[in-house]
């Protein structure tokens, strides 16, 4: 195909033919959105560091699924922010935690509406950590896939449609869904934060989850930012381990990697564009440096056509808005 013989300017002529031939199509359905849960009455406490992302009461998620729902996104992950943490981050599987009072608070308001969890401990010990830690501050492996698995059993119980382990710790996908076929659970997919890099564009997401941790970083268990064929590595294990979804995080940085796990494996993949990705995009718009739509939806577009069946963003109410403007 060579000029004048080929023109591909034929076919973007216009608005109407340039749907026709599309390739790679966004749509609200993609989206799922995280909700940062917290004790109290009447709280909605705006994260200093992502303009628009609330911390919120229990009493103010029927509202925030109605505009979710409106809006037609279909899912919400929960990360909670307990009243109090321990060493043994015991808030994470407790029956009357802020994660299980949320999805019970949910599936109350609307039982269709589609809650996943995310599971780790980083939220819930007082060490910041994603585990039980040894004498030397080292994540202890095994005896932190009890805990996971606990937590992962109780969200169930609260009635949460799917579960999201997001720690890295080796095992845990296995030790999750023994844990839930167990208690008869054996409908409730999982979603494992599979290829979970150890990135520096999380930083706004530990102001909103209060999850930093309080010595040491998390290298020791989540992906060194320069590997790729490691990354296949983990999706393959957690595939192996009964993983019904699989996720890259960060995704911005990181579209390489989910379009090898789209081509290696072909399963359905979920990209989580992280909390630095949103405040970036954030504070340039702020500053009139970018036009803030045209920027989020290209970036969700750059996802899907990486690969993405499922985006995890702050982003998804606008974005939403947006597609729906048309």
């Amino acid at each position: 195909m060579e000029f004048p013989t080929y023109r591909p300017r034929r076919l973007r002529s216009s608005e109407a033919v340039r749907r026709m031939v599309r390739e790679t199509e966004l749509d609200a359905s993609d989206f799922i959105y995280p909700l940062f849960v917290k004790p109290g009455q009447g709280l909605r406490d705006e994260v200093s560091s992502m303009r628009g992302v609330f911390q919120l009461s229990l009493d103010q998620l029927p509202a925030e699924i109605d505009e979710l729902k409106a809006l037609g996104i279909p899912a919400v992950i929960l990360f909670g922010l307990p009243e109090t943490k321990d060493e043994a981050g015991s808030g994470a599987f407790a029956e009357d935690g802020i994660v299980q009072s949320a999805i019970r608070a949910i599936k109350a308001h609307d039982p269709e509406y589609y809650v996943i969890t995310d599971v780790c401990m980083c939220e819930y010990t007082s060490h910041g950590h994603c585990g039980a830690l040894d004498e030397h501050g080292c994540v202890i492996n095994d005896v932190t896939l009890e805990m996971l698995a606990s937590t992962a059993l109780s969200h169930a119980e609260a009635g949460a449609d799917m579960v999201a382990p997001s720690d890295m710790m080796d095992g845990r996908v296995a030790a999750i869904r023994s844990a839930l076929d167990a208690e008869g659970f054996t409908d409730v997919p999982i979603m494992a934060y599979s290829a979970k890099y150890a990135s520096g564009y999380y930083g706004p997401f530990r102001d909103a989850a209060d999850s930093a941790p309080a010595f040491g970083d998390r290298r020791g268990y989540q992906m060194d930012p320069a590997n790729t064929d490691e990354a296949l590595r983990e999706v393959a294990l957690d595939i192996d381990e009964g993983a019904d979804i699989v996720m890259v995080k960060p995704a911005l940085a990181y579209m390489d990697i989910i379009r090898r796990v789209k081509d290696q494996f072909g399963y359905p993949t979920a990209a989580y564009n992280v909390s630095g990705e949103y405040a970036m995009v954030k504070a340039a718009a702020d500053k009139g440096w970018i036009d803030e739509k045209r920027v989020v939806l290209e970036t969700m577009l750059g996802f899907k056509r990486a690969g993405a069946d499922l985006i995890l963003t702050y982003h998804a109410k606008d974005a939403a808005r947006w597609l729906a403007e048309g």
